[in-house]
Protein backbone atom coordinates (compact mmCIF):
# COMPACT_ATOMS: atom_id res chain seq x y z
CA UNK A 1 0.00 0.00 0.00
CA UNK A 2 1.29 3.46 -0.95
CA UNK A 3 2.27 5.68 1.94
CA UNK A 4 3.42 9.25 1.35
CA UNK A 5 6.83 10.15 2.71
CA UNK A 6 6.83 13.69 4.04
CA UNK A 7 9.84 15.99 4.11
CA UNK A 8 10.91 18.16 7.02
CA UNK A 9 13.25 20.95 5.93
CA UNK A 10 15.35 22.93 8.38
CA UNK A 11 17.49 25.81 7.14
CA UNK A 12 20.14 27.73 9.07
CA UNK A 13 19.72 31.50 8.69
CA UNK A 14 21.64 34.41 10.22
CA UNK A 15 18.70 35.59 12.38
CA UNK A 16 15.27 33.94 12.65
CA UNK A 17 13.69 37.22 13.78
CA UNK A 18 14.50 38.95 10.48
CA UNK A 19 12.55 38.19 7.33
CA UNK A 20 14.79 36.58 4.75
CA UNK A 21 14.45 35.40 1.19
CA UNK A 22 15.49 31.85 0.53
CA UNK A 23 15.75 29.75 -2.61
CA UNK A 24 14.59 26.70 -0.67
CA UNK A 25 10.98 27.79 -0.16
CA UNK A 26 10.10 28.06 -3.87
CA UNK A 27 11.70 24.64 -4.43
CA UNK A 28 9.62 23.14 -1.63
CA UNK A 29 6.48 24.73 -3.08
CA UNK A 30 7.33 23.23 -6.46
CA UNK A 31 7.84 19.85 -4.79
CA UNK A 32 4.36 20.10 -3.26
CA UNK A 33 2.65 21.33 -6.44
CA UNK A 34 4.42 19.13 -8.99
CA UNK A 35 4.79 15.93 -6.97
CA UNK A 36 2.17 16.29 -4.22
CA UNK A 37 4.80 15.80 -1.51
CA UNK A 38 3.91 17.27 1.87
CA UNK A 39 6.73 19.22 3.44
CA UNK A 40 7.33 21.50 6.39
CA UNK A 41 9.89 24.30 6.44
CA UNK A 42 11.53 25.84 9.51
CA UNK A 43 14.60 27.94 10.24
CA UNK A 44 17.15 28.12 13.02
CA UNK A 45 20.01 30.46 13.84
CA UNK A 46 21.72 28.55 16.67
CA UNK A 47 22.44 25.02 17.82
CA UNK A 48 19.68 25.51 20.40
CA UNK A 49 17.31 26.39 17.55
CA UNK A 50 18.33 23.23 15.69
CA UNK A 51 17.73 21.13 18.80
CA UNK A 52 14.42 22.87 19.55
CA UNK A 53 13.08 22.46 16.00
CA UNK A 54 14.01 18.81 15.76
CA UNK A 55 12.83 18.08 19.30
CA UNK A 56 9.46 19.64 18.48
CA UNK A 57 9.27 17.43 15.40
CA UNK A 58 10.30 14.34 17.36
CA UNK A 59 8.13 14.78 20.42
CA UNK A 60 5.20 17.01 19.53
CA UNK A 61 4.35 16.31 15.89
CA UNK A 62 1.85 13.45 15.73
CA UNK A 63 2.84 12.87 12.09
CA UNK A 64 6.59 12.48 12.81
CA UNK A 65 6.56 8.88 11.54
CA UNK A 66 5.44 10.22 8.13
CA UNK A 67 8.49 12.52 7.84
CA UNK A 68 10.94 10.10 6.30
CA UNK A 69 13.34 12.73 4.98
CA UNK A 70 15.03 15.40 7.08
CA UNK A 71 16.27 17.96 4.54
CA UNK A 72 18.97 20.09 6.13
CA UNK A 73 20.13 23.32 4.53
CA UNK A 74 23.27 24.32 6.40
CA UNK A 75 26.64 25.66 5.41
CA UNK A 76 29.62 23.46 6.15
CA UNK A 77 31.91 20.83 4.74
CA UNK A 78 33.32 17.41 5.46
CA UNK A 79 31.49 16.23 8.52
CA UNK A 80 30.71 19.62 10.07
CA UNK A 81 27.81 22.03 9.78
CA UNK A 82 28.06 25.72 10.59
CA UNK A 83 25.43 27.50 12.63
CA UNK A 84 25.96 31.04 13.92
CA UNK A 85 29.66 30.90 12.95
CA UNK A 86 30.28 27.75 15.02
CA UNK A 87 31.15 24.33 13.61
CA UNK A 88 29.36 21.24 14.87
CA UNK A 89 30.47 17.81 13.77
CA UNK A 90 27.99 15.22 12.62
CA UNK A 91 29.21 13.10 15.53
CA UNK A 92 28.00 15.81 17.95
CA UNK A 93 24.67 16.04 16.12
CA UNK A 94 24.38 12.23 16.15
CA UNK A 95 24.82 12.07 19.91
CA UNK A 96 21.99 14.55 20.45
CA UNK A 97 19.64 12.44 18.31
CA UNK A 98 20.82 9.09 19.61
CA UNK A 99 18.34 6.44 18.48
CA UNK A 100 15.73 9.04 17.50
CA UNK A 101 16.01 9.06 13.69
CA UNK A 102 15.23 5.42 13.02
CA UNK A 103 14.37 4.79 9.39
CA UNK A 104 14.91 8.42 8.30
CA UNK A 105 17.01 9.71 5.43
CA UNK A 106 19.06 12.73 6.43
CA UNK A 107 19.74 14.76 3.29
CA UNK A 108 21.98 17.82 3.10
CA UNK A 109 21.56 20.46 0.40
CA UNK A 110 24.78 21.34 -1.39
CA UNK A 111 25.28 24.40 0.82
CA UNK A 112 27.23 21.88 2.89
CA UNK A 113 29.87 19.87 1.08
CA UNK A 114 29.33 16.36 2.45
CA UNK A 115 32.55 14.36 2.30
CA UNK A 116 32.48 11.67 4.95
CA UNK A 117 34.76 8.72 5.44
CA UNK A 118 32.95 5.42 5.87
CA UNK A 119 33.71 5.32 9.61
CA UNK A 120 32.11 8.74 10.29
CA UNK A 121 29.08 7.91 8.17
CA UNK A 122 28.62 4.56 9.89
CA UNK A 123 28.93 6.18 13.32
CA UNK A 124 26.19 8.68 12.45
CA UNK A 125 23.91 5.95 11.11
CA UNK A 126 24.53 3.62 14.06
CA UNK A 127 24.02 6.26 16.74
CA UNK A 128 20.93 7.94 15.25
CA UNK A 129 19.33 4.87 13.71
CA UNK A 130 18.96 6.73 10.41
CA UNK A 131 18.39 4.72 7.25
CA UNK A 132 20.83 6.81 5.20
CA UNK A 133 22.66 10.10 4.98
CA UNK A 134 23.02 11.85 1.64
CA UNK A 135 24.33 15.04 0.12
CA UNK A 136 26.90 16.43 -2.29
CA UNK A 137 30.68 16.12 -2.22
CA UNK A 138 31.46 18.81 -4.79
CA UNK A 139 31.09 22.54 -4.52
CA UNK A 140 29.13 23.90 -7.50
CA UNK A 141 27.70 27.36 -8.14
CA UNK A 142 24.05 26.24 -8.25
CA UNK A 143 21.72 25.24 -5.43
CA UNK A 144 20.96 21.53 -5.38
CA UNK A 145 17.17 21.92 -5.28
CA UNK A 146 16.77 20.72 -8.88
CA UNK A 147 18.36 17.36 -8.09
CA UNK A 148 16.96 17.28 -4.55
CA UNK A 149 13.39 17.44 -5.89
CA UNK A 150 14.03 14.55 -8.30
CA UNK A 151 15.57 12.56 -5.44
CA UNK A 152 12.62 13.25 -3.12
CA UNK A 153 10.05 12.40 -5.79
CA UNK A 154 11.80 9.12 -6.61
CA UNK A 155 11.85 8.24 -2.91
CA UNK A 156 8.06 8.26 -3.01
CA UNK A 157 8.30 5.23 -5.34
CA UNK A 158 11.44 3.40 -4.17
CA UNK A 159 11.99 2.36 -0.55
CA UNK A 160 15.34 0.66 -1.16
CA UNK A 161 17.97 3.40 -1.01
CA UNK A 162 20.38 1.56 -3.31
CA UNK A 163 17.71 1.16 -5.98
CA UNK A 164 16.66 4.77 -5.42
CA UNK A 165 20.17 6.07 -6.10
CA UNK A 166 20.59 3.80 -9.14
CA UNK A 167 17.40 5.24 -10.64
CA UNK A 168 18.47 8.78 -9.72
CA UNK A 169 21.78 8.26 -11.53
CA UNK A 170 19.98 6.77 -14.55
CA UNK A 171 17.70 9.79 -14.79
CA UNK A 172 20.19 12.54 -13.88
CA UNK A 173 23.67 11.06 -14.37
CA UNK A 174 25.43 14.25 -15.46
CA UNK A 175 23.98 16.32 -12.65
CA UNK A 176 24.70 13.61 -10.02
CA UNK A 177 28.32 13.30 -11.17
CA UNK A 178 28.99 17.02 -11.50
CA UNK A 179 27.56 17.71 -8.03
CA UNK A 180 29.08 14.61 -6.43
CA UNK A 181 25.87 13.10 -5.07
CA UNK A 182 26.73 10.74 -2.20
CA UNK A 183 24.66 8.27 -0.20
CA UNK A 184 25.84 6.48 2.92
CA UNK A 185 23.67 3.67 4.26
Amino acid sequence: MYSAKYIYCLEAVPDVTNEHRTAILPALEKLAFNFGITNVYNTCDSIEGLEENLSTLLYEDKDFKDYEVLYLVFKGEGNSIVIDHYKYTLEEIAEFFEGKLTGKIIHFANTMRLDLDSESAQYFLDVTGAKAISGYAKSVPILSTILDNVYFSLYQEYDDVVELVEILYEKQYTLCKSMGFELYY
